[in-house]
């Protein structure tokens, strides 16, 4: 069990991903505080209101995740639809409704949990230990306070805890498996006939005005966007942090007064063998499994060389009993119930514990071996105290100057000088860029909307400053700026030209593969297909998507057949089976995919159907028609 846990923390990790990233992402600083407050919400969720406060942040989080994941081909308002607002309103009202449970059955995150929580964060770690000064710095950027993102955490973690145990669960029946494993492994003997467009090019004749009566027709699509090249300059805490020099008696000071945080613990490895009893068991059970624990007690202490043997036969633990009970090196951090940690942290060397009492029955334990507790000398944390000292003062810098900042851009609005020489920043430019594709140092849906405003166009002002990031304050004025403009006729007549003529290739393509693929259906041998090849679902050998589904769904009771239908890209694909069969041993790794796959899909069902039974307990009110519109205009 211990070990099982351990080995599963990848898991547990994605577990909370799911259920907590979520909510840092679309609540925002200060998100379920803010849940409580009064006004036009845009929904209510077991009598607490969703503010149109909330769902602009996460409207916010969620352009901002789009914009990572889709770079340059990012649009933001392709994303200002219905569907979208609906979807980050669905989030929030989930997420509401998993809280409600929590706070129902008063599940509260204790401080070990908590503790536990945030050192085992891969975000705060640095070469796979905590960092003080990392859990520092991504709090900094992520706009939240150590006491909100521990208030947060005390909240999220009881929902990682109602919904994990239904997501661990799901498994899908052998028979589901089997039937998907024998259609996925199925081999088809086929041979291949393209049709492809170039064979008609030579033969399309378009009309002398065909390519004008396009232009004029889709004008749009021939449009060039406003265009503007930018200057700006950015307060941030990471800027005000690069300018600074750490007072080194502070550092020394510090270091001085918490050695402990510099230090690796102890740490113990040790193995042990389970004999598992539920808790809350009779008491008939509990004497059974405790006389058994403690025969073999008798035998490890008769025999200490045969406690890896005895740990295979006997231990209940399915994680370390195949490894002879041993068990990875552990630390005094609550990793271990705290009867089985005692135990372990009171032994000395090969020692062998007596019967140790947990929730999960009576462990024999025996430690290994001992890493012993040491400091990092100063000079190996130096660099990591200063970071620190730097990241905590800009914090405060930054907090005192954002008055300052937005007042001088606004007061002096002609030029992004005096802010930038006032603050020891740099005046940065870009290249010319469009509203729809900003440099990812513009690319805030505000900032955007006020760089493209008449003030800043006519008038040439500064744009107010724009906290466009926790930590991360903006301000830009218009250097050169290009109004809309149409391509003329002339410059995308040979584009013109070509697109149409490949167009009606294609016709001509697919007239031509479907007149075959007729002649072929009256008599399968009435044209020359290509070499046979076998295929499946899994290995196409070059059959594209849509043709293989056709390939694959293709009666087999009467071969040969042929099939057909347009590939994709412009040719028409004529296909004949000869042969359907299965492989002469299935594929073991496909199997565990196979598995893995329908488990999780069976997994996600039953949490569906759980999340959905406690909305209907919520007594949910959506009110999309408060929902604030997308800045990104």
């Amino acid at each position: 069990m211990f070990e099982f846990i351990r080995t599963h923390q990848r898991l547990m990790q994605f577990l909370l991903l799911l259920l907590i990233f979520p909510a840092f992402a679309f609540w925002g600083i200060n998100g379920f505080d803010s849940i409580v407050g009064a006004g036009d919400g845009v929904a209510k969720v077991c009598g607490v209101t969703l503010t149109q406060q909330d769902y602009a942040r996460a409207q916010q989080e969620y352009l901002d995740n789009m914009r990572q994941q889709l770079g340059a081909n990012f649009r933001a308002e392709f994303f200002d639809n219905n569907d979208a607002r609906n979807a980050i309103l669905g989030r929030l009202v989930n997420q509401r409704a998993l809280t409600c449970v929590a706070l129902k059955h008063n599940m509260v995150a204790p401080d070990e949990v908590l503790r536990r929580n945030i050192s085992n964060t891969a975000a705060f770690q640095v070469d796979g230990k905590f960092s003080k000064a990392q859990y520092d710095a991504r709090l900094i950027e992520s706009g939240y306070t150590p006491q909100v993102y521990d208030n947060l955490l005390r909240q999220q973690l009881p929902m990682q805890a109602l919904s994990s145990g239904v997501l661990l669960t799901g498994g899908s029946p052998q028979t589901v498996q089997d039937q998907f494993m024998r259609a996925q492994e199925e081999l088809r003997e086929v041979q291949e006939l393209l049709v492809k467009p170039d064979q008609f090019t030579s033969q399309v004749k378009l009309a002398a005005d065909a390519a004008k009566k396009y232009y004029d027709a889709n004008q749009r699509e021939f449009e060039v966007p406003p265009q503007m090249r930018a200057d700006y300059v950015v307060l941030s805490v990471d800027t005000l942090a690069a300018g600074m020099t750490a007072d080194a008696t502070e550092v020394r000071k510090f270091y001085d007064q918490n050695q402990a945080k510099y230090g690796v613990p102890e740490e113990r490895k040790a193995r042990h063998i389970l004999i598992s009893v539920p808790a809350g068991a009779p008491a008939a059970e509990v004497a059974k499994a405790q006389a058994e624990a403690e025969d073999i007690l008798k035998q490890v202490k008769a025999d200490p060389g045969k406690f890896a043997e005895l740990a295979k036969k006997y231990s209940k633990d399915p994680g370390s009993a195949e490894k002879g009970g041993e068990l990875d090196f552990a630390r005094k951090d609550g990793s271990f119930v705290k009867p089985f940690e005692d135990a372990l942290f009171s032994l000395k060397e090969n020692e062998i514990s007596g019967l140790v009492k947990t929730d999960y029955g009576f462990h024999i334990i025996q430690l290994l071996q001992i890493h012993t507790a040491s400091i990092k000398p100063f000079e190996q944390v130096r660099g990591e105290i200063e970071a620190d000292w730097k990241k905590q003062h800009a914090q405060k810098l930054y907090a005192d100057s954002l008055d300052g900042f937005s007042d001088i851009v606004y007061t002096q609005p002609d030029s992004l000088k005096p802010a930038a020489d006032k603050y020891k920043l740099t005046v940065q430019s870009t290249q010319l860029f469009s509203q729809a594709n900003p440099p990812k140092e513009l690319a805030n849906p505000k900032l955007l909307g006020k760089l493209f405003s008449d003030d800043a166009l006519k008038n040439k002002h500064n744009t107010e400053a724009v906290e466009v990031s926790p930590g991360v304050m903006v301000s830009a004025h218009v250097a050169e700026y290009k109004p809309k403009t149409e391509r003329s006729f002339a410059e995308v007549q040979a584009g013109i030209i070509a697109k149409l003529t490949e167009r009606e290739a294609e016709a001509l393509a697919q007239k031509d593969g479907e007149a075959k693929l007729k002649q072929a259906r009256a008599d399968a041998g009435a044209l020359t297909f290509g070499a046979a090849k076998t295929v499946s679902r899994v290995k196409p050998e070059g059959i594209g998507t849509a043709t293989l589904k056709l390939v694959m769904a293709a009666p087999k009771d009467k071969l040969p057949v042929v099939v057909g239908g347009p590939t994709g890209d412009g040719s028409y694909g004529l296909y004949r089976i000869n042969k359907v069969s299965q492989p002469d041993k299935p594929d073991p790794a496909m199997a565990t995919q196979i598995k893995s796959m329908l488990d999780r899909a069976q997994a996600e069902a039953d949490f569906n159907a759980y999340l959905a039974a406690l909305k209907r307990d919520a007594k949910i009110e959506l009110h999309p028609e408060n929902i604030p519109k997308a800045q990104n205009n």
